[in-house]
């Protein structure tokens, strides 16, 4: 069996090229084909290869035709000149060619030669154009610079570029199951096939084995009508997975030059698929793609949507970011060890104890999906590794031999990585995925010490655990330790979305503590906080909807951990975590990290712009809310905090069959009643106010028995209330059948009043408001409270009061959901001078006359955050400063500011309660 080459082998065979070339004369037209085939031969590209020669091409300046010297798909094209002529100007002949060729043929780098010198420009380099320029004489010197044409990484990891690469490769991928899917292929079988096929294809490209042996086999050994391509491909799977000992001695030459790769990649039978010319051409195709290139943490990602046909159709638009996944290792674990690395630079004790250290630690993904936190931990960790033996060579030149090891002998090994996944298809791809990243570490390693552990036959290492993660027992996976870091990004699911299976799951995670509105998230967290229960230095951080830290949910979740010990490490307050698919939602997360040790600040995240990068922020103590304030919970309260406001109360209930309420399509008839039309009133529910839809109420508090015995639209509605409330099965309604007149709960303010809706969209910049004169009657889905001046009005509409309302508010769904108790009473709002009361009251009407410039649009549309007007955003933005100086002359850089303010002035204002509490205790 022919194996993969090395960086030291590459360098003897370029040490060659050099000898054979340096006395020749350089000739385009009769050395070129021969040049070119030397220099690949030296990377393991041979004539019978992917390169194609004397490729014809349009030129994009001329229209013309020509002929491109050699092209290595998706890969490099190269053109040759005469000794001495200019390579800037054949490096220009050479990109003309581009334009004609297709997506899986444009190369990523151009290589140019007069046979003294050699020019690489990399197209796609993640900074522009890079070119490389170096005499012949100098080649092996630079074999790294050339290394991607024998399959080793150069991109940088979660470059522009491997980004890039990624999204492409997931969509080819996509045609290959789109092909597979008509073979009628069960689903686990189709996911066995699909890895198979992507391993075959990343193996071709990446220097695990002979370059493009798999397209050898495909162009060799298959038929072109494909009829024989699915039996082909399951024999050369299954010799793939037999040791070369024990192979037969007749084998067939080019299947023997496969590699034994193990792992449990081909370890399973399968039936054989049947496929025609399309899929044989769609493979042949693949593999003119460039497969070394892509990330296997972004393509891990989008290769798990490949078997939804909507969003193979998306591949590309929504996938987890590298940047999203370090914003969440990086402040766990790698930061402190990288931090130890640049402190013992200089020292060789200390480094040679760091990396026992990071080659003893265990990483955990219990809700792993893909893999991708997986990949992106295991790289990160292996990088390190890696600079620290470099920084070792460095200082002890002498130690250079003993760097040399073979594969069992690595520091961080796929062993002490593992996860959890409740679905066969994501963990499948989370395993290779693993091998992959694995591999491509192995490269980098030879890159810089020129030793790099076989990389096949893989290590038969079980990372992934199929199951639920809420019913496995982890310590099944890794027994507990203060080596252990658990990471991830569980499933956001909130308490109204949650299936039976689900809220069985929480019930058996929180047991006597579940009170039914916990995100399913946060069972995460209790598995966490319990796995680690006996564990001095438990440490593990996950990615989660920002809704577990608002609401009633904040103390259900934190009360307990903060009661046993834990303590928020690191945080990112809310950012947006957003998908370019045109149906997607951005989805508002938050990241918690957390300990248990207490050594050192915390650090807090903050965003000016959910959408722009976090400012990092030492912190004293990240309480619940993710502000840096003392631990506190925020619960409900019987009457208002601050003795400066009104209280507020539902509006008032009709309970009534509809028969107090007046719809438009009776508001005549009742208005050309002289008698009704008397106690007609307008009336206003929850649709009413937000979305200026119109309906009237009877509102009869004041009618006479003889008014109501003239009007037969009033005596038929009332019988009609009567029967309704006698048919209720409570009692407490049958008895308010004998005031049929009246609203069952009557909490109509007789002044002009604030209307507050009990649920607004989580989108909007500033909570829904408005005020009404008396007359208008509210229903019980708004609250009200008595605003006679429009104090209230200002308050309420400013962004202190929606920052505290996001963050203290219950949600239903993911709406805003006002609270009286929880919300209104415990509001810091703090006495204002008469001065400022003023300014806020005169902010309030200023909104009220923008909101005026466009009579036509209601609350809702006001306030679509989208379109909100210049007038009114600025009127608000004016009033912002004013409410923000009721808590501080500072002004605010942003809504986590403002929160921190209002914690501050909350605990400030409840010390009282503190010292009862106390009093009460002795």
């Amino acid at each position: 069996m022919a194996t993969a080459l090395s960086l030291d082998e590459i360098r003897r065979r370029c040490t060659k090229v050099v000898a054979d070339w340096a006395e020749e004369p350089g000739d385009e037209r009769q050395q070129a084909q021969s040049f070119i085939r030397d220099l690949l031969g030296a990377f393991g590209i041979t004539q019978t290869k992917a390169a194609l020669y004397e490729k014809r091409a349009k030129r994009t300046s001329t229209g013309r035709r020509g002929y491109i010297d050699a092209l290595i798909p998706g890969l490099a094209l190269i053109e040759m000149k005469s000794a001495g002529r200019d390579l800037e100007a054949a490096e220009a002949q050479a990109l003309d060619y581009m334009e004609d060729l297709g997506d899986i043929e444009r190369p990523s780098r151009v290589i140019t030669s007069d046979f003294k010198t050699i020019r690489i420009l990399d197209i796609e380099a993640e900074d522009g154009a890079d070119t490389v320029q170096f005499p012949l004489e100098e080649l092996p010197l630079h074999a790294e610079d050339l290394a991607f044409l024998a399959g080793f990484q150069t991109r940088a990891f979660g470059s522009v570029e491997q980004e890039k690469a990624s999204i492409r490769a997931a969509q080819i991928m996509g045609r290959l199951y789109s092909e597979l899917e008509k073979t009628g292929y069960s689903e686990h079988e189709s996911s066995v096939f699909l890895v198979r096929l992507l391993f075959a294809l990343y193996g071709d490209d990446s220097g695990m084995w002979e370059r493009d042996l798999f397209y050898e086999f495909l162009e060799k050994r298959t038929r072109e009508d494909g009829t024989d391509l699915g039996a082909q491909l399951v024999m050369l799977f299954q010799i793939m997975n037999q040791p070369e000992a024990v192979r037969p001695a007749n084998m067939d030459s080019l299947l023997s030059r496969f590699p034994y790769v193990n792992g449990g990649i081909f370890g399973e039978s399968t039936s054989i698929p049947y496929f025609d010319s399309t899929m044989r051409e769609l493979l042949i195709e693949a593999c003119m793609f460039n497969w070394s290139e892509i990330s296997p943490a972004i393509f891990g990602s989008l290769f798990q949507s490949v078997k939804s046909a909507k969003a193979r159709r998306q591949l590309g638009e929504h996938y987890t970011t590298e940047i999203n996944i370090l914003k969440t290792i990086e402040p766990l674990f790698l930061d402190e060890l990288r931090t130890e690395f640049k402190t013992y630079y200089h020292d060789v004790k200390r480094l040679e104890k760091l990396r026992n250290e990071i080659g003893q630690l265990q990483i955990m993904d219990p809700a792993c999906g893909c893999g991708n936190f997986l990949v992106v931990a295991y790289r990160e960790l292996r990088q390190l590794d890696l600079d620290i033996l470099k920084r070792l060579e460095e200082l002890d030149p002498s130690a250079g031999g003993t760097l040399f090891f073979e594969r069992e002998n690595l520091n961080v090994k796929l062993e002490n990585f593992a996860g959890i996944e409740i679905e066969e298809w994501p963990a499948r791809i989370a395993q290779t995925a693993l091998y992959l990243v694995d591999h491509q570490a192995n490269q980098k390693l030879a890159m810089s010490l020129g030793a790099p552990p076989k990389t096949l036959p893989l290590d038969k290492v079980e990372c992934i655990h199929v199951g639920n993660a809420l019913r496995t027992n982890w310590e099944q996976v890794f027994p507990p330790s203060d080596r252990v870091r658990i990471v991830g990004n569980p499933p956001f699911i909130g308490q109204y979305l949650q299936g039976v299976d689900q809220t069985e799951d929480m019930k058996l995670v929180w047991g006597d503590l579940y009170d039914g509105y916990l995100d399913y998230v946060t069972g995460w967290y209790k598995k966490a906080a319990d796995y680690f229960r006996f564990v001095n230095n438990g440490q593990f951080a996950f990615v989660s909807t920002n809704s577990i830290t608002q609401g009633q949910p904040v103390p259900s979740l934190f009360g307990p951990l903060f009661s046993n010990g834990w303590r928020i490490k690191f945080a990112h307050q809310t950012f947006s975590w957003s998908s370019e698919a045109a149906d997607a939602a951005a989805v508002h997360c938050v990241i918690i990290g957390m300990d248990k040790k207490r050594r050192g600040n915390a650090t807090l995240y903050t965003y000016t712009d959910i959408k722009g990068e976090p400012t990092a922020v030492p912190a004293k103590n990240i309480n619940a809310y993710l502000v840096d304030a003392p631990n506190l919970f925020v619960k409900k309260r019987s009457n208002p905090l601050s003795a400066f406001v009104p209280k507020v109360s539902y509006g008032s209930k009709p309970v009534d069959g509809r028969n107090l309420i007046v719809d438009v399509a009776e508001y005549a008839r009742i208005k050309d009643d002289p008698i009704a039309t008397k106690y007609l009133r307008k009336f206003v529910g929850a649709r009413e106010l937000l979305h200026g839809e119109d309906r009237w109420c009877l509102w009869l508090e004041d009618a006479t028995p003889a008014d109501i015995q003239r009007s037969g639209i009033l005596r038929d509605r009332l019988n009609a209330v009567r029967e309704f409330r006698l048919s209720s099965k409570k009692q407490a309604t049958r008895d308010l059948a004998d005031s049929p007149h009246l609203f069952a709960e009557r909490r109509q303010p007789t002044q002009p009043y604030l209307c507050i809706p009990a649920h607004v969209s989580e989108t909007r910049l500033f909570f829904l408001t408005q005020r009404f004169e008396a007359d208008v009657i509210s229903g019980n889905a708004n609250f009200v409270a008595v605003d006679p001046d429009g104090y209230l009005f200002g308050i309420v509409s400013s962004s202190m009061f929606i920052t505290w309302q996001k963050t203290i508010g219950g949600r239903l769904e993911s709406r805003l959901r006002f609270s009286n108790t929880v919300v209104w009473n415990n509001f810091p709002l703090p006495e204002v001078s008469e001065n400022l009361r003023a300014e806020i009251i005169a902010g309030g009407q200023a909104i009220i006359d923008a909101r005026n410039l466009h009579p036509e649009r209601s609350l809702a549309d006001h306030y679509n955050p989208l379109a909100m007007s210049p007038q009114l955003l600025a009127a608000h933005r004016k009033l912002d400063k004013a409410v923000d100086r009721a808590f501080r002359q500072k002004p605010f850089n942003s809504n986590e500011e403002r929160l921190e303010t209002l914690l501050n002035s909350y605990l400030k204002m409840t010390e009282n309660d503190a010292l009862i509490k106390t009093k009460r205790r002795r």
